[in-house]
């Protein structure tokens, strides 16, 4: 773990984090928290949320420093109330992390279209959505936007169609915006992270002994030899939002312990 930044103030950046409640977003918002800046959280479950709250305030977030959003993004005025809310707050937007996403596994035979449907209203339709309305901000802060995708973008995996093609979808949106953005000084990036620790596949329909199973089986998917933390990812998405990559943009950061490498033999 990166060493602590000095506390956050009244003056400090400002990151906007969507699926703050739990997994990667909820690690990169402690993590935001720990370098200094001021949170603007989005979510869905409202006592999650105030798990994640408390976890910043422990970080050492003032409370006062901190606001949230719970609904649907996927409801315009859910994501519009989530920008103004904030803007109202806090006067700016610096940072927008778009961690809100699901998984829907099962072969594509058996699939229903409405999964489909789902998968990608949530994992794109609803990050354009509200992208759009915090560029504004972005572009008057010179700010940055980090996509959570998946190693699953530019892989392709069975059981996971609907999947691979929302993130192979939020890929390009990622390095299309880049270039739109990039006039205004505004930076686009996504990270791609492998396996990870979360709640994501229980939520998919895993049982707890398909998923123990399925972490054991990652041993030998990563050559690394293991799956993903949160905070780790959370690491990378900081690193991109941060002066220290300040002339990267329209890179998709690989965060998988080497899956995407990875080829049976």
């Amino acid at each position: 773990m990166s060493s602590e930044s000095p506390p956050a103030t009244d003056d400090s950046l400002v990151a906007v984090v969507t699926g703050a409640t739990s997994g990667i977003g909820k690690a990169a918002a402690l993590q935001f928290a720990r370098k200094g800046y001021r949170l603007s959280l989005s979510g869905r479950d409202e006592a999650a949320m105030a798990r994640t709250v408390k976890a910043c305030m422990d970080a050492g977030l003032s409370q006062r420093l901190i606001t949230t959003t719970v609904g649907d993004l996927r409801e315009e005025s859910i994501a519009q109330e989530l920008v103004k809310h904030t803007v109202d707050k806090f006067k700016r937007i610096d940072v927008l992390v778009n961690s809100a996403g699901i998984l829907v596994s099962g072969p594509v035979e058996e699939a229903n279209i409405s999964d489909l449907d789902r998968v990608l209203d949530v994992n794109v339709r609803s990050v354009v959505q509200l992208t759009r309305f915090a560029i504004p901000h972005l572009k008057s802060t010179k700010g940055t936007i980090v996509n959570v995708s998946s190693i699953a973008g530019p892989c392709a995996f069975p059981g996971v169609s609907f999947y691979c093609m929302s993130k192979a979808a939020l890929d390009s949106f990622t390095k299309c915006l880049a270039l739109e953005l990039a006039p205004a000084g505004v930076r686009v990036n996504a990270v791609n992270p492998g396996v990870i620790v979360t709640d994501v596949h229980r939520r998919s329909g895993m049982t707890d002994e398909q998923y123990t199973a399925f972490l054991e089986k990652g041993k030998q998917t990563h050559a690394l030899g293991r799956v993903g933390l949160a905070d780790e990812v959370a690491e990378a998405i900081y690193f991109l939002a941060s002066s220290s990559s300040s002339f990267t943009t329209g890179q998709l950061l690989t965060v998988d312990g080497g899956r995407g490498l990875m080829t049976p033999r």
